[in-house]
């Protein structure tokens, strides 16, 4: 045994007599634990055990959606933290590393520490470690080197975060392990909060295929730190689920989700957000009852096509994870739209001008010609008017009438391209893709009766 494992050992006796604590309270608890409670012995030598393929297949079967929906985020950040040799590892709610990624090259030194798929990591096996004790805790937890309980663990730093279902219950652990003894505990430390960003996505894409039939909002609470909290309203206005930030967000206006608690009985009722049809995400504010204040908010509409039609692309686009954009603060609350802006007559001309020659080049100076209007003047009065500029107005009617188009099977994508005014069926592709969130071609196969409306389409012409 090491010098460096005999004065753990020693430290660790300190501690359970009453002696000392070390500074951290989460690691002096886990460590009282695991001394008097689980009787995890700090001097064994043994490695962690890792599961025969068949006993890993099985562990696997129970948990293959949580499996599926991590792989995204798994891979985004192994990419982040690759280049200095970490481990990821996604663990089952009892600690069981059930998917990780990792060097192939390494695999046989991350075995050897028990860092790889088929380990076990609960507190009551190996004692306070980043994954055993953030289930334990409930939370994100980085168990540094000498934090760890064993003294065969002295030499890895490793940073858990929990995943929680879309009720709130513990689901599993991400957690980025090293096995370099040379890592600094503040790189480390950084690492953490790139884990629990990525925990927190998981979390979201779970929810969001709980409640893909609902409609979802990604709210940011104003002056509060943390990530945003997620809200499903049912169709009948009804608080249908929310996630564990977002239960406690409820329990503290008053209210709890076992009553089917109403939209409007918490918010200031907004029936124009349910009307919107298309697949498009929301911006918007809620406003609570009883406050002054507005809450940024994302809200995305339900699934509105059937399950033989909701192709793999278009799923990944529903699953997508929105609560980051808010919680970093990359929101920007709309402004409000200025009075004046062009005359009912004139803009009717204008929006008839841009419906007649989509398939050609519409100019800023035609436009204003047909206004009647100077360059700059019908510009700013148009923003005003629309909320938008002439050149996004443009855009989106050439969208509406691509979408109208892809209707009709007879027609070519390219064919649709030339028609809407754009270059070429590339160009046109990436720009639909951009503003409508799928490919034109997973948009024609959608039913007819399901298919999305542009913004501009539902109240322009």
């Amino acid at each position: 045994m090491t010098k460096a494992a005999i004065q753990h050992i020693h430290r660790i006796s300190a501690v359970v007599g009453g002696q000392t604590r070390p500074s951290d309270e989460t690691v002096w608890k886990s460590w009282l634990r695991s001394a008097t409670k689980l009787g995890i012995d700090p001097a064994s030598n043994a490695s962690p055990r890792i599961l025969t393929a068949g006993e890993l297949r099985d562990r696997r079967e129970t948990v293959e959606r949580l499996i599926d929906l991590a792989q995204t985020e798994l891979d985004h950040l192994y990419q982040l933290v690759r280049p200095v040799h970490y481990v990821i590892l996604l663990c089952d709610k009892n600690g069981v590393v059930i998917d990780h990624r990792g060097e192939g090259n390494e695999a046989a030194q991350f075995r050897y520490w028990g860092v790889w798929v088929g380990g076990i990591w609960a507190e009551d096996v190996e004692g306070t470690n980043g994954i055993g004790t953030c289930i334990a805790e409930q939370r994100p937890v980085t168990v540094h080197r000498s934090q760890h309980f064993r003294a065969r663990h002295i030499d890895l730093s490793c940073s858990g975060a929990p995943i929680f279902d879309a009720s709130g219950a513990l689901a599993g652990v991400l957690d980025v392990s090293s096995i370099d003894p040379h890592l600094s505990e503040h790189a480390h430390a950084l690492t953490g909060a790139l884990t629990i960003a990525a925990a927190q996505a998981i979390e979201e894409r779970i929810f969001r295929e709980k409640f893909g039939r609902e409609w979802i909002f990604a709210v940011r609470i104003p002056g509060e730190l943390g990530s945003a909290i997620l809200i499903a309203v049912d169709r009948e206005r009804r608080i249908a689920g929310a996630d564990r930030n977002g239960q406690s967000v409820l329990r503290r206006l008053g209210h709890r989700l076992e009553s089917g608690v109403g939209f409007g009985k918490i918010f200031q009722p907004n029936d124009s957000l349910f009307r919107h049809k298309d697949r498009e995400d929301v911006w918007t504010q809620l406003k609570p009852l009883g406050s002054d204040e507005s809450w940024p908010a994302i809200l995305t509409p339900p699934e509105a096509f059937s399950s033989r039609l909701l192709k793999a692309e278009d799923a990944q686009f529903r699953l997508r994870p929105r609560r980051d954009m808010l919680a970093t603060g990359r929101w920007v609350a709309a402004e409000p739209k200025a009075r004046g802006g062009l005359p009912p007559s004139a803009l009717r001309r204008v929006r008839d001008y841009v419906d007649a020659h989509l398939d050609g080049n519409i100019g800023l100076e035609a436009l204003a010609t047909t206004a009647g209007l100077s360059l700059h003047h019908f510009a700013r009065a148009f923003k005003q008017s629309e909320g938008t500029t002439p050149h996004g107005f443009v855009l989106e009617r050439r969208l509406a009438k691509a979408r109208e188009l892809l209707s009709h099977n007879d027609l070519s994508l390219s064919e649709i391209a030339i028609a809407v005014g754009f270059a070429d069926q590339s160009h046109f592709t990436r720009r639909f893709r951009e503003l409508v969130g799928v490919s034109p071609g997973l948009f024609r196969k959608l039913e007819p009766y399901e298919m999305p409306r542009s913004r501009s389409s539902d109240g322009a012409a």
